[in-house]
Order: structure tokens, then C-alpha cells, then sequence
């Protein structure tokens, strides 16, 4: 499959997705304050940051930088803190007025395709909701993280196995074999140890030692 094309009509369609699950979780007790797969974080506090990142261009992005330190996670904590609203309804509304939005940090657009699907998950499976993702979704994603060491390293945590993906055609790198969803292995590659109980093969001893940082 090919990558060709802007991706933010994926985006935008991932941010609508996630706003559609989420609006209507609505008020139910308890949901919002759920740990997310980014552990230090709430999945209110996950929409917070995808919404401080939408917001983003790239001379605010060095200025946010430079306030912190040129501390990424200090620059990531003051963004929740930021755009994570006084309640999930507003912090919804806000999502749901910069869901069109073409802006972003700088670097590579496809990031920004990573960030709308990671972190979606992020929310998603703590709080049992399922979605099929797009195959070129996860796919781009995938073929993204898969080259790339920055902030999360996903690069030097797939060395040394062979990714397969079971439900569409995709395969990487070299050695013994880790199968299973796209979905889960574009998850584990980010670091999300929750998704490798949906992977099997006999590099996968080695490779949860990399994804949990053993």
C-alpha cells in the first residue's frame, strides 16, 4: 500500500471518530478520570494533550519550548495543564471547534497521524471502546514509527524481531517472528505494553522486554 497523499483528511477522520465515543460516554460517573495507557495521564487528560498538539504551530511549539526548558516532558505536562479543561464537556468543545485543524508542530505531518491514532488508543481500550481502525491509518502509522527514534524510540525497540501483522499485509524487519493486529503492534512499537496479550510468535519473550523497558 502506498502512502501517497496529504494525511490530514486521516486525521481529521480519527479526531472525529474519538469525538463520537466520547460525546457519548457523556457524564458517566468515574469515566474521565480512568488511567490511560500514557500512565501518567488521565483520558481526559490524554484529550487535553491532543487537543494542546492540534493547537500547536510550529513558533509557538519554540516558544512552549524555550518557557520549559527544551524539556519535552516538562513542555508535554504544561500543555495538559493548559488545554485539559475545567470539565470534560468543555474540554470536548474545545476538541470538537479544533477537530478541522491543519496546524501542528514542526516535523513530519505523519506525526501528527501517529498522534491521532496512539493516542486515541490510549483512551479507547482503558475504557472498552473498540474501533477498526482504517488499514491506511495504521498502516502509514506504522510505516512511520517504524523508521523513527524520536521521543518514544520505536525505532530501537523493533530491533531485532519480525513484525507481522495478521489482518493486512504488512511486515517488518528481521529476525524471530511477532504477529498479531496492526493495531496492536503499531501500539507496542509506541511503548503500550497493555496491547502485547493480542500478539504471539517466538520473538515475543524478547520483544515485551522492549516494549515494558526491561
Amino acid at each position: 500500500m502506498g502512502a501517497a497523499g496529504s494525511p490530514w483528511p486521516l486525521i481529521h477522520a480519527e479526531r472525529e471518530a474519538l469525538l463520537s465515543d466520547l460525546e457519548g460516554v457523556g457524564r458517566t460517573p468515574g469515566v474521565w478520570g480512568t488511567r490511560s495507557l500514557c500512565a501518567e495521564w488521565s483520558v481526559h487528560q490524554v484529550l487535553g494533550h491532543m487537543l494542546s498538539t492540534a493547537m500547536m504551530t510550529p513558533p509557538r511549539f519554540v516558544f512552549e519550548m524555550a518557557k520549559s526548558g527544551f524539556r519535552f516532558p516538562k513542555f508535554s505536562a504544561a500543555g495538559v495543564a493548559e488545554w485539559t479543561k475545567a470539565t470534560p464537556e468543555e474540554t470536548l468543545k474545545a476538541f470538537r471547534a479544533a477537530q478541522g485543524r491543519t496546524t501542528a508542530p514542526p516535523g513530519p505531518t505523519e506525526a501528527m497521524l501517529g498522534e491521532a491514532v496512539v493516542h486515541s488508543e490510549d483512551i479507547r481500550r482503558p475504557l472498552g471502546l473498540r474501533r477498526v481502525y482504517p488499514e491506511e491509518a495504521l498502516v502509514r502509522t506504522a510505516d512511520f514509527f517504524k523508521g523513527s527514534n524520536l521521543l518514544i524510540g520505536s525505532k530501537n525497540r523493533i530491533a531485532g524481531v519480525r513484525l507481522r501483522a495478521e489482518d493486512v499485509g504488512w511486515t517488518h524487519g528481521e529476525g524471530p517472528e511477532v504477529r498479531g493486529p496492526m493495531l496492536s503492534l503499531v501500539m507496542t512499537m509506541t511503548g503500550r505494553s497493555a496491547h502485547l496479550e493480542d500478539l504471539a510468535g517466538d520473538g515475543l519473550a524478547e520483544y515485551s522486554a522492549h516494549v515494558s523497558g526491561a
